[in-house]
């Protein structure tokens, strides 16, 4: 599998990288072996998890299966913190936070530093400046190799990647950002994609096939055993099931066959070769999909496709964001 650089550092991922969200929950350990081994065995070498996916059982297991069947080395663990299961605080990155799920998350992966460490979401309660501190402090005790931000917006994320730039050799700046890009959701267009294209900053895009709704499984209602169908992801995947979603999903459909494969292969080429974008997350949970997801690596859609599909998936962006003379 062909690798990128994560925006402007030496960080060197696979162009996919395979996500862990249902680890632990619904993705058993003999279900999550095939797919951290396949992955592996295909070059695959970005494995994202988070300190909240499975309330830690995500990473316990990553771990387990990475001290057994896959070498440590070969592997860029990314993971997050500043997530909490609190209704009225959404996100903790106080520094004393941070610092505590970090090494939580090393006990849990058995692993002595993170390739990636990533703040999960914007904290309005905690100083910016303090947030970015436990960074610094992660990195420079060599408990992080890079640092990285996700659910930031635009002005977020450029105050934060700014704040690092300021003190070069002090500071560690941010590699990623990693936020929802698909062609259901391309709102990173309006300002975070510029901020980090300018900034330097790798895009690591989430939920790359609009939660599994550009495969086009749910254009006769949610299959069984599907997310869609889930008591507790059904909610995830409703709001990309209204009309204008079912638009793109047809003229994806229409491209695959034109090209004689998959819808999931069209969706996953288009993000993959955005402008910006380092490594789509795969949230796979089959063997299946996941092999799907990897055959990708050989196909890149035409131009006159990618124009259509930008096309059809444009959304409306107007003041500021366009020249407001002519509006």
């Amino acid at each position: 599998m062909e690798h990128r650089h994560v925006g402007h550092t030496g960080l060197r991922v696979s162009r996919i990288g395979l996500g862990t969200l249902t680890w632990a929950r619904d993705t058993g350990e003999r279900e999550a072996a095939g797919l951290l081994k396949a992955f592996w065995e295909a070059g695959g070498t970005l494995v994202d998890t988070a300190d909240v996916y499975a309330d830690g059982g995500a990473e316990y297991l990553l771990g387990r299966l990475v001290a057994d069947l896959v070498p440590r080395r070969d592997l860029v663990i990314a993971t997050k913190a500043g997530g909490v299961a609190d209704p009225d605080r959404p996100s903790d990155c106080s520094r004393g936070h941070l610092l505590s799920a970090l090494d939580a998350s090393l006990e849990r992966l058995g692993t002595d530093y993170v390739d990636l460490w990533q703040i999960h979401a914007y904290d309005p309660r905690t100083p910016l400046e303090e947030t970015l501190q436990a960074l610094d402090t992660a990195v420079s005790s060599g408990r992080a190799r890079y640092a990285g931000v996700a659910g930031f917006c635009g002005w977020q994320l450029a105050k934060a990647a700014t704040w690092q730039l300021a003190a070069p050799g002090t500071r560690t700046r941010l590699a990623s950002t990693q936020m929802e890009y698909s062609l259901l959701q391309r709102g990173v267009e309006r300002e975070v994609l510029p901020a980090a294209l300018d900034l330097g900053i790798g895009l690591l895009p989430s939920s790359p096939l609009g939660r599994g709704v550009l495969t086009g499984k749910y254009r006769g209602g949610a299959p069984p055993g599907s997310r869609g169908a889930s008591e507790h992801l059904a909610p995830f995947v409703e709001p990309y099931l209204d009309e204008a979603a079912a638009r793109i999903v047809d003229a994806v459909a229409i491209a695959a066959d034109g090209l004689a494969v998959t819808p999931l292969q069209v969706a996953l080429a288009w993000v993959r070769d955005r402008p910006g974008v380092a490594a789509p997350v795969v949230g796979a949970r089959t063997a299946q999909q996941l092999g799907e997801a990897l055959s990708v690596e050989s196909l890149t859609l035409p131009d006159e496709i990618c124009r259509a599909l930008d096309d059809v998936s444009a959304p409306v962006h107007r003041y500021p964001d366009h020249d407001w003379s002519t509006l």
